[in-house]
């Protein structure tokens, strides 16, 4: 089976060996990925309880709780870094949850999808609806979604917090995206420092 492109990319940037913390971890996979490509020592944190079970199953570690408000016992840079992939529109303490990660990481990983890429803008605009995409799969009165973020939106919170992008990323459906990111790009992925 094929990685999904943010995996990958998330995994070329994790050097071998490195210790990682999975916040939001899901189902596993990116973990196992790391595993199994980086040689890593992963841990996720996770709320959900299939996706727990799914990650036991899998022979990782994975703690179930909620990561807005169980970091505070992880020590000072315990990992070399830490992921928030696919989990940064579900949190509700966006600054407490980025100043943890950093707290207890080198390095914080974020990615998530991009709500100003043209299509859901297309659809907001000519439909009047919440778009419905594969990168934003749920109807609006089901999604976990708390946030709806660009890009721009991004890299403005991180101007305003005084934390450095030491790089971003942005994927189309299976390419990376050089020219007007928060138009064509369906998801982002940033890396961050203090």
């Amino acid at each position: 089976m094929t990685a999904r492109i943010d995996h990958q990319i998330i995994c070329s940037m994790i050097k071998d060996r490195a210790s990682v913390l999975d916040l939001g971890c899901g189902n596993g996979d990116l973990m196992s990925l790391l595993v199994r490509e980086k040689n890593a020592s992963v841990q996720g944190i996770e709320l959900d309880d299939t996706a727990v079970r799914q990650c036991i199953e899998k022979g990782l570690m994975v703690f179930q709780g909620d990561i807005e408000s169980g970091l505070t016992d992880f020590p000072d840079q315990s990992f070399d870094d830490v992921i928030l992939n696919q989990s940064m529109q579900e949190v509700r303490k966006v600054d407490l949850v980025i100043q943890e990660s950093l707290r207890i990481g080198k390095r914080v990983i974020v990615g998530f999808p991009n709500f100003a890429h043209y299509y859901p803008r297309w659809m907001l605009f000519f439909r009047g609806k919440t778009p419905v995409t594969k990168s934003l799969p749920y109807f609006w009165y089901e999604t976990p979604n708390v946030r709806f973020l660009s890009i721009g939106d991004f890299e403005d919170f991180c101007r305003k917090k005084h934390l450095r992008i030491l790089s971003a990323v942005y994927l189309g459906r299976d390419n990376i995206i050089r020219c007007w990111p928060n138009l064509f790009a369906r998801n982002a992925i940033f890396v961050l420092a203090k």
